[in-house]
């Protein structure tokens, strides 16, 4: 990475590219902040993406809610490539905002087994595709506190399932219980975590 493109992102620069069809095709936006309902820009929906710095959470729903969907840099032609192996098929977003990450090597969370940050506790440091394999006795975490960076929660292990973004940026990093890491929260399972890379 150039000196100006670590300058760029630390400044905040975040830029994204939507489509409203498949395959890059149709109706087309750049945007370099977010965007609370697409449908306002006078699009249906949103059927393809490329991001180009940063990285963003797109939703199904306008106003950020419905399930979440990391998207990092690269190129997302189809719905595949944004909900990978999460088994929940949305076919398209409608609502998208920047994740403002610290540094990817100096991201840390902390994992809860009670509910207001009580409990035993797990520091995380690093991409864990299984937290059971790494000692977390349970399917669920009942809360969550970033300490540094941004991270995606996955329901199932291998990274797959329904996604839940945490962010230091965001209340504080402070998740109390599992319906504010997502208010569309299907479940309070959560079997592996890795970093959001930038």
């Amino acid at each position: 990475m150039t000196t100006q493109q670590m300058q760029m992102e630390q400044m905040g620069q975040f830029r994204i590219t939507v489509w409203e069809e498949e395959n890059f095709q149709g109706k087309r936006c750049e945007f370099m902040q977010e965007c609370r309902n697409i449908m306002e820009r006078g699009f249906r929906k949103i059927r393809s993406i490329k991001v180009e710095n940063g990285a963003f959470v797109g939703f199904e729903y306008p106003e950020y809610q419905g399930q979440q969907f990391i998207l990092e840099k690269g190129d997302y032609p189809r719905y595949e490539a944004w909900s990978g192996n999460s088994g929940y098929r949305t076919e398209h977003l409608l609502s998208f905002r920047p994740i403002k990450c610290a540094n990817h090597s100096d991201s840390k969370v902390t994992l809860y087994e009670c509910n207001d940050l009580q409990g035993r506790k797990f520091e995380i440091c690093d991409d864990y595709p299984s937290l059971q394999a790494m000692g977390w006795c349970s399917k669920e975490v009942p809360s969550i506190k970033v300490n540094s960076g941004a991270w995606v929660a996955y329901q199932f292990p291998g990274y797959r399932g329904y996604q839940y973004i945490l962010e230091r940026d965001r209340r504080e990093g402070e998740y109390r219980n599992y319906n504010e890491y997502s208010t569309q929260a299907h479940t309070h399972q959560i079997q592996s975590i890795r970093r959001i890379q930038q």
